[in-house]
């Protein structure tokens, strides 16, 4: 009789769509960490649970941050299995569920289908549900080919060996898609960069993972409606959120270019197309992926901290990447525009936005800003001891993981073992959204008291 009301009280968290994101990532990170701790998954047996649980959490919440090498610390099979979760936390656990009950020819759940509403769409469905999600998975495998295709071939004309050219391009297009940034080399990308093809091909994909599925698959409708005339016209135009998901990625990756190519990179970047090329490569990187084709260790501190502020945004929803989005960008700035003049009504592009959607964006923004306040203040009680680094360098990486971007200034394989497990937690925070896991750890409860009007005096 006493566990009876206990699990009344639990029973509402369990329908939940937040709770079954949350539960489905930590499945997946609890089985990942598991299987990387087999004898055969790595090399010399030296990677202790914690380091596996890292490693794993930075696979399934497509981070990119290693305490290992991912080259030389695990086999053939461990590699494969950490491309293997890559692809698990960029589609997203709910995906792979989804796909599996479609081959069973069994029904999702509305529990379950409102959680893949949450992590791929923006309206309700309906009946198009299937259809849409059939989409989806036909988008993702086809430019995940197209890229292993083209870096394989890049990769062949370097007179990389049949065998390691094939897995290197299947694990970097998984990776780049997924917006991961893993990579099996120790240098990253650095060795790659004198490679247009490969470079560009890793710029591609990391850009069309960033964009969200659901804006792939309006751009692949869009070209179709180009192609074929006898497509019905509303087909032809975009909406609001694409157009706002296309314009504000536009405007980051140009306003990250031309600020890093002005602020710097390293004495290594001699030339100016190396510049001009490498400052394109990481403000497409810093936001979403976290490859890296410079020292990231060796910029200057302006370059750093605009590379922060790329990372703290990230990418768009819906898709594989981190940080507060861009239509949280958009709509924050639209916001404040709107204050400012002293106009009710928050408009973008000719469409009022609702007030609960503002209300959620400054919850996001809020409390995203609050949990990266908590990491710095606690990495820097655990971490700043340590010879050579810096604020800039804690700052960094907490945003880093934050934003599952995965790029570091180098302390990442010197942090302690709180430090490991803060960023392990903020890399799972990061990836499922602030608001995501505060929805489903405190759920909404209605009150229907309207207190008294009160006045604080501001400014």
């Amino acid at each position: 009789m006493g566990k009876e009301p206990i699990f009344r009280r639990l029973l509402p968290y369990g329908k939940m769509p937040q709770t079954l994101l949350i539960g489905g990532f930590a499945g997946a990170i609890l089985v990942g960490t598991l299987i990387l701790l087999l004898p055969w998954s790595q090399t010399q047996g030296e990677v202790g649970f914690v380091d596996a649980l890292f490693t794993v959490t930075s696979a399934v919440c497509v981070t990119g941050l290693v305490v290992v090498d991912t080259g030389t610390a695990f086999t053939l099979f461990g590699q494969t299995m950490i491309v293997f979760l890559i692809q698990i936390g960029g589609l997203g656990i709910m995906t792979f569920a989804a796909l599996a009950y479609l081959m069973l020819g069994r029904r999702l759940s509305l529990a379950s289908q409102a959680a893949l509403h949450d992590a791929f769409f923006q309206e309700d469905l309906g009946m198009e549900f299937r259809k849409k999600f059939h989409q989806i998975l036909i988008l993702t495998a086809g430019i995940e080919l197209a890229g292993i295709l083209f870096i394989f071939l890049a990769l062949l004309w370097r007179q990389v060996p049949v065998g390691p050219a094939l897995f290197s391009a299947f694990f970097h297009s998984i990776s780049a898609f997924c917006n991961a940034g893993f990579s099996i080399y120790k240098d990253n990308l650095i060795g790659w960069r004198d490679s247009p093809v490969i470079m560009t091909t890793i710029m591609s994909l990391i850009v069309l993972g960033g964009l969200g599925h659901m804006v792939l698959a309006e751009l692949w409708r869009h070209g179709l409606s180009r192609l074929v005339k006898s497509m019905p016209p509303a087909s032809r135009f975009f909406s609001i959120h694409t157009r706002v998901v296309l314009k504000t990625s536009l405007a980051l990756i140009i306003i990250g270019w031309l600020g890093i190519f002005f602020l710097g990179l390293t004495s290594a970047e001699t030339t100016w197309s190396l510049k001009l090329s490498s400052a394109l490569f990481q403000s497409i990187s810093a936001r979403t992926a976290g490859f890296n084709s410079v020292e990231i260790g060796f910029m200057p501190l302006g370059s750093l901290f605009l590379l922060v502020l790329l990372m703290f945004i990230g990418g768009s929803p819906g898709s594989c990447a981190g940080g507060v989005k861009t239509t949280a960008l958009a709509i924050s700035i639209a916001e404040f525009r709107a204050k400012l003049k002293g106009v009710e009504q928050v408009v973008i592009m000719e469409r009022r936005l609702p007030k609960v959607i503002l209300d959620r964006t400054m919850v996001l923004i809020r409390l995203s800003i609050m949990w990266n306040l908590l990491g710095v203040f606690l990495l820097l009680v655990t971490e700043s001891g340590r010879p050579g680094v810096g604020f800039h360098d804690v700052l960094f990486e907490q945003i880093s993981a934050f934003g599952t971007v995965g790029l570091s200034t180098g302390l990442t394989d010197k942090l302690s073992m709180v430090g490991r497990l803060w960023i392990t937690a903020t890399m799972f925070v990061g990836r499922l959204g602030p608001l995501t896991i505060a929805m489903g750890l405190l759920p909404a409860k209605h009150i229907h008291v309207k207190y008294p009007q009160g006045r604080i005096m501001i400014g």
